[in-house]
């Protein structure tokens, strides 16, 4: 049966109501701290995992210690959506582990009218690109967007079959089923990816850990310098460009740049460099160019520059944990921390039997084939577990707008 026709008899020829979430959602309650008798967990901004959808960590608050933005009592199948920063889409559906729990106010509550609609309901069509596109439109602010739970709830979405709740229900229950289905695959792939990047933390970690006597350590600026050759605009494009906005988080490379400069004092990076972003160093930024482009002074171009070291060493040395520590603890700036350049270059590099450059390249160039294949397997957009997930995510995101589709009427409510 083809989509269309799946559609077309699930629908059988029932009418859509659009409403605003704020008309199918119930009114929450903050939480009295004078009157709370027992410890909380906290439901902070952090807590929700963007790539999950799931609470990841929350920390557990006592009535004289709350922060003051620990207000918001949750319930099981309340939906909550970050209204701070948007477009990061950090949302998810609470389940029984925090049911009367205390979420931020960061976090606008949605609590289904379950009579009417179905929470999951309300889960995938916040996840619609219908609906970031309408937080693009709304939010304000630039440094820090925010929408307001308001404006969230006046976003509309499609009831179907509205004058026959049961038969809505059912509608509902049946495209969330399907849509449960594909989600649950991407799911499960992102669980074993996070599996497989906790496995290359672990073994990095090991294959970098030497015997005394065994190592010797180099400051960075003995075997690596800051690219100083310049470029010019007209040799970059999307794919050679690289702003501290292209450069992914926790070590996962880059993608290609939507804008390209058209002036500006650029640094020529070549194959073999290493990029860091330097502004919040946190975030874990790096990737090793196998080509020739350009960047800007957001982007530090690490060029090696003794042949003591394989340059592919040098990256997995400096995707380490132990070297973004370092790096946050020298920033410069409270809320936009940068990198310190000229203590990055005091970094210390191990380097094994350092005073045998034969077996020190051989040595380093086993650490490195070990660890680029979790780096593949973790990392890499062209195959690996990313690969897998993207496509997955793909299939998700066709089907669930598919799926949620519905006809609007010709002319919208104001």
């Amino acid at each position: 049966m083809s989509d269309v026709s799946f559609m077309e008899k699930l629908l059988d020829g029932v009418e859509v109501e659009w409403k605003p979430l704020g008309e199918i959602t119930l009114r929450t309650s903050n939480i009295k701290w004078r009157d709370a008798t027992r410890n909380y967990r906290y439901i902070d901004l952090t807590s929700v995992g963007i790539e999950t959808k799931k609470i990841i960590e929350t920390s557990e608050i006592t009535p004289d210690s709350a922060p003051s933005r620990a207000q918001k009592l949750v319930e099981k199948d309340d939906v909550i959506f970050a209204t701070t920063r948007p477009t990061q889409m950090r949302y998810c559906l609470i389940d029984e582990e925090y049911d009367g729990e205390v979420a931020s106010t960061g976090y606008c509550v949605l609590r289904a009218k379950k009579e009417e609609v179905l929470p999951k309901w309300i889960l995938h069509l916040i996840s619609s690109s219908e609906f970031k596109a309408y937080l693009e439109e709304n939010q304000s602010g630039s440094a820090y967007p925010a929408i307001s739970d308001a404006k969230v709830k006046e976003f509309r979405v499609p009831i179907p079959c509205p004058d026959n709740p049961k038969k809505s229900l059912e509608i509902q229950a049946e495209i969330v089923r399907i849509l449960d289905a594909f989600y649950a695959m991407t799911a499960e792939l992102t669980a074993e990816l996070n599996l497989r990047k906790k496995q290359y933390n672990y073994y990095r970690d090991k294959l970098l850990s030497f015997e005394e006597g065994e190592v010797e350590w180099k400051v960075l600026g003995e075997i690596a310098e800051y690219s100083q050759t310049r470029i010019s605009c007209t040799e970059l494009d999307g794919s050679n460009y690289v702003g501290v906005e292209s450069l992914l988080q926790n070590r996962a490379g880059k993608i290609d740049s939507i804008r390209t400069p058209d002036s500006g004092n650029l640094t020529q990076y070549s194959n073999g460099d290493i990029l860091i972003g330097n502004i919040r160093p946190y975030l874990k930024k790096i990737w090793q160019a196998d080509r020739i482009g350009g960047t800007n002074g957001d982007v530090l171009v690490v060029h090696p520059t003794d042949a003591i070291v394989n340059p592919r060493y040098l990256y997995q040395v400096l995707a380490d944990d132990k070297f973004f520590e370092y790096n946050m603890l020298h920033a410069k700036g409270a809320k936009m921390p940068r990198g310190n350049k000229a203590k990055i270059m005091e970094y210390l590099v191990p380097i094994p039997s350092a005073s045998n450059r034969e077996k020190s390249l051989a040595e380093q160039e086993r650490i490195v084939t070990i660890l680029d294949k979790f780096d593949a397997l973790t990392n890499s957009l062209s195959e690996g577990l990313p690969r897998e997930i993207e496509l997955r995510q793909k299939q998700y995101e066709y089907y669930r707008d598919l799926l949620l589709s519905f006809p609007k009427p010709d002319k919208e409510v104001a």
